[in-house]
């Protein structure tokens, strides 16, 4: 069976100021200037969608909120960070090297224009995000269309990455049932990733304020189907319609926090790629369960239930994989397992030592040589 990857991960800046550079700090030029700057490939075009506001030209494009005249004519984005997504890779340390010099390129123009890259997956300060001016009745129809879209005053205060594995070879109803069980075990695998305890300007009481908020009114994994028989009626959906051809049989899993060490993107994505593979586990839903995740988003490893199941996964993934060498790049997760301590748990600790949020975050992304751990 044929596998393919690629990685979208959302980037969060701190201004020259030292502010958090969300969208009250900042305006779509301020981003604008640094992406016009990057490079464009255009081979990528055949994988990568431009989208109707054009907005998505390039591997790293503003992620934000877009606002319409009273017509479809796109007239602002309210920016959000800077997304960088990879193109489509037929094994894991291809969509992590790809990553990682990305990043590196977006690091350095960033820093030309007095912004640096800082690892959070929820806005540390702003607890919703509201529209100003308010919705007009064109944008107000726009999300009764597309139900996914009203989640929006979730997603622009959230950071997170997709993890896509396509699976093309597959029957549709079989990667849908994947979709199924991944979201099914999602509550269990997502505390690998965990790094948002800042809320509302302090420390959040749990590890994951992104899982906690976001659970049952966004998706876990979302499946791409060709045809609109093929959808499934859920909210949050477990199932899209492809926009290109690319993404037909592709799952996007979309529950994980943002990582700042790649390598355990690396493994997070061997893991999928093991639960795919795997014939054994019996657990299937299309919605997420949003008990679970909140007991995981506040508790993580250290709720015994959900240490337990990820230790089973772990194994199931490593048996399925065998042979095949992505097996090591199991390994960070398994640290992170052994010792319950998620990069949330090194955020705390750094807040509390110097009792600045800025400050804890300005450790993250330290070590420069950031993909080098995959090609080990």
């Amino acid at each position: 069976m044929k596998v393919y990857f690629g990685i979208e991960h959302e980037v969060a800046f701190l201004n020259h100021e030292g502010k958090f550079a969300d969208f009250s700090q900042t305006k779509f030029s301020d981003f604008n200037q640094i992406v016009e700057k990057l490079p464009t490939y255009p081979n990528d075009y055949s994988q990568l969608r431009v989208g109707d506001a054009g907005i998505r030209q390039k591997r790293w494009y503003i992620e934000g909120f877009e606002r319409f005249a009273n017509s479809e004519k796109v007239i602002d984005c309210i920016p959000k960070g800077i997304e960088i997504r990879t193109t489509i890779h037929s094994d894991i340390s291809g969509a992590l090297t790809e990553l990682s010099e990305s990043f590196q390129l977006l690091r350095e123009v960033a820093a030309g224009y007095g912004f640096s890259p800082v690892l959070t997956s929820f806005n540390p300060y702003k607890t919703v995000f509201e529209p100003q001016p308010p919705l007009n009745d064109y944008e107000l129809q726009q999300l009764q269309t597309y139900p996914d879209e009203q989640t929006a005053n979730i997603y622009m205060v959230t950071y997170g990455p997709d993890l896509n594995i396509s699976v093309p070879d597959l029957p549709i109803e079989n990667v849908i049932d994947i979709g199924k069980k991944l979201t099914y075990y999602s509550p269990y695998i997502v505390p690998f990733s965990y790094s948002s305890p800042f809320y509302n300007g302090g420390l959040w009481d749990g590890l994951s304020v992104r899982t906690f908020v976001r659970t049952g009114k966004r998706s876990a994994a979302l499946v791409f189907v060709e045809k609109e028989e093929q959808l499934i009626n859920s909210v949050p959906s477990l199932t899209k319609i492809a926009r290109i051809p690319a993404e037909v049989g592709r799952i996007e899993f979309k529950a994980f926090d943002s990582c700042d060490d790649f390598s355990i993107y690396g493994g997070l994505l061997a893991l999928l790629k093991g639960l795919i593979l795997d014939k054994s586990l019996p657990g299937r839903a299309i919605r997420p369960n949003a008990t679970l995740h909140q007991i995981s988003a506040r508790k993580g490893f250290d709720y015994q239930d959900i240490c337990a199941n990820a230790t089973q996964l772990l194994q199931v993934a490593e048996v399925s994989l065998k042979d095949d060498s992505d097996v090591q790049l199991l390994t960070p997760l398994k640290d992170i397992l052994a010792k319950r301590r998620t990069k949330s748990h090194e955020l705390i600790a750094a807040y509390q030592s110097v009792g600045s949020i800025e400050q804890a975050l300005q450790n993250t992304y330290a070590h420069p040589s950031i993909g080098s751990r995959t090609n080990e």
